[in-house]
């Protein structure tokens, strides 16, 4: 089962969801981590265009994000990470990976994504009262949207397709980018449910049919519940601000088997608005999924 359920603090509403970040709990790494790593490098080998962006001045903001990883790693996760030869190497113990840090044919960011499960995403922005754009990113594992198509797009635009963003959440997002602080780092939730378990996932929201269809004797094994760790933090040198995107995902029968869980899911696909629901492309799935869990639920 995977260690975040967001859907588990009760029924769908549009929120910012913010908590307190404890910096030592920046970065996560788990037992998928060579798994992960090793998916990452085919992406950036064999897509690198379609994985990593980075407009023109962003080296600086980059190369800050390398430096905080460089020292971050090592403290943290003494037993698995050491830097070798003069800041030149990192190593991983367990998976015997070694990324070079100083490798002047990859921009600092694509060198810094390379160490971590994480996706990294660099925002900032041009001047006082000038929205916050996205600048730079190592885009892996996204969950239903294209890097090519949100990169230079400012935080309105990126979350245009989002049901009542503009309403409910473009104000106090572009007010809270603007005010954030160095010292307040924080760290929020999000969750989808998905027919696919690869982690790159980069066609657009929107409801996708199934052949056959779903039912609810097979929605265990077909769909997927994928949730997604965030983290933003203020860089102390360059401003710019960095988000984090950690993903966690597992097979629906992992969640309901247990019943309490399987029944508050239920609830939270039956409350979620319809427009939510096709945004997320559940419309056709979710009388499947739905009658799956409450039937998880009653044991």
């Amino acid at each position: 089962m995977i260690p975040y359920v967001p859907f588990a603090t009760g029924p769908y509403r549009i929120q910012m969801g913010l908590n307190g970040l404890d910096l030592a709990d920046w970065i996560q790494i788990d037992s998928h981590y060579a798994a992960e790593l090793a998916e990452k490098q085919r992406l950036l080998e064999g897509h690198h265009g379609a994985v990593f962006g980075a407009l023109p001045g962003t080296e600086q903001m980059g190369a800050e994000v390398l430096a905080l990883l460089v020292d971050h790693l090592p403290r943290r996760f003494g037993e698995r990470f050491t830097v070798e030869g003069d800041d030149e190497v990192m190593a991983e113990r367990e998976s015997g990976r070694r990324v070079a840090l100083r490798d002047p044919a990859l921009h600092p960011l694509d060198r810094a994504a390379r160490l971590v499960q994480e996706d990294l995403c660099l925002m900032a922005s041009s001047g006082e009262g000038e929205p916050y754009r996205l600048v730079a990113a190592s885009l892996c594992f996204p969950s239903r949207w294209a890097l090519a198509d949100k990169l230079g797009q400012p935080l309105r635009a990126i979350h245009g397709p989002v049901p009542a963003y503009e309403d409910k959440l473009a104000g106090a997002m572009d007010r809270y980018f603007a005010l954030m602080k160095e010292d307040r780092p924080i760290w929020r939730t999000n969750w989808s449910i998905h027919d696919d378990p690869a982690l790159f996932q980069p066609s657009a929201h929107g409801n996708r049919p199934l052949d056959p269809p779903l039912s609810s004797g097979d929605a265990g094994t077909r769909m997927f519940l994928r949730s997604e760790r965030q983290t933003l933090r203020r860089l102390p040198v360059t401003g710019a601000i960095l988000f984090t995107i950690r993903t966690y995902q597992c097979r629906l029968d992992a969640v309901a088997a247990d019943p309490a869980r399987a029944l508050v899911l239920a609830e939270a696909l039956e409350a979620m608005p319809p427009e939510t629901i096709a945004y997320k492309g559940m419309t056709q799935h979710r009388p499947a999924i739905v009658g799956y869990l409450r039937g998880a639920a009653r044991g």
